[in-house]
């Protein structure tokens, strides 16, 4: 598990991640790239991943849409990190944040011009701040646009292997339920509550995915354009699973990509009984909307 591997491109890469292997400690330095024999790796001292010479530059527009509430403790580390892997604008989506994220937000987009940020009045949970994020980025010529959360859950090591999948897809989806995929320090309720909610999703939406309510993604702005987002009823957390399901029912190629998702160090979860409730409710209606559409 602690072993580190150099791989000539993503695709071996993705075998040993299946297997096992940890994202975190897989150098991939595509022959292909006219920077793969300049690009090196060395271990920060902090941690075990690997971290490159040079970030990945997939000579495309792509942005991170970063919803933040409350995340001043983890932005400017976050967004120093993302830097590192991929060469990508930020756009930080704050809700009028109490600790000063937006302030913080502020002051990193007038040192960083790849970083931006949209302020919002208040906290109206996480489907709102997503689709107003997707809203100005569809206003400009990104060609794809990244969903990531702000507290580290996701890693952003994983960003170029999410950035080279969707070359061939039309959504990817960074998952905790394929093989190579997992959680890492969650507590028992965290993880009932999350096996629990995608076995409810799939009950009444099918199987095709294993992990629904993954929040780690890069959608194709073609697929974005379709997805009439307008219309989007969720709110909080199951805003995932409506947006999944919707790309579904458009027959999208939407793939899988295995994440090791790692609960906050900092900060508290956004995770209550709110968003479980509007789960309870919502994945009937689209099931409903489904028999209809038929």
């Amino acid at each position: 598990m602690d072993e580190a591997y150099a791989v000539p491109n993503f695709e071996l890469a993705e075998e040993l991640i299946a297997r096992g292997a940890d994202s975190a400690r897989i150098a991939i330095s595509p022959q292909d790239s006219p920077e793969s024999q300049s690009r090196k790796y060395s271990q920060v001292t902090t941690g075990k991943q690997l971290v490159p010479s040079s970030p990945f530059d997939f000579k495309q527009s792509i942005v991170i849409v970063l919803p933040t509430y409350n995340e001043r403790a983890n932005l400017e580390a976050l967004v120093r990190a993302i830097r590192q892997y991929l060469v990508t604008d930020i756009l930080i989506v704050d809700d009028n944040s109490p600790d000063g994220t937006g302030e913080l937000a502020d002051q990193l987009s007038y040192q960083h011009r790849h970083i931006h940020v949209l302020h919002r009045t208040k906290k109206e949970g996480l489907g709102p701040a997503y689709l107003a994020g997707f809203a100005w980025a569809l206003q400009r010529n990104y060609g794809f646009i990244i969903e990531m959360d702000c507290d580290f859950s996701h890693a952003p090591w994983d960003l170029p292997r999410l950035v080279h999948r969707c070359q061939t897809a039309d959504l990817v989806i960074g998952s905790r339920y394929v093989p190579g995929g997992g959680t890492e320090n969650w507590d028992a309720r965290r993880r009932f509550v999350s096996r629990c909610g995608n076995t409810y999703v799939s009950l009444f939406l099918g199987s095709p995915l294993h992990d629904w309510t993954g929040g780690f993604r890069c959608y194709r702005r073609e697929l974005l354009t379709r997805l009439s987002l307008s219309t989007v009823r969720a709110k909080g957390y199951i805003f995932q699973v409506e947006l999944a399901w919707r790309a579904v029912q458009l027959g999208a190629d939407v793939d899988e990509l295995p994440i090791r998702f790692c609960d906050r160090i900092e900060g508290q979860s956004k995770l209550g009984w709110q968003s479980i409730a509007e789960a309870l409710v919502e994945v009937p209606k689209m099931y409903l909307l489904s028999l209809n559409s038929r």
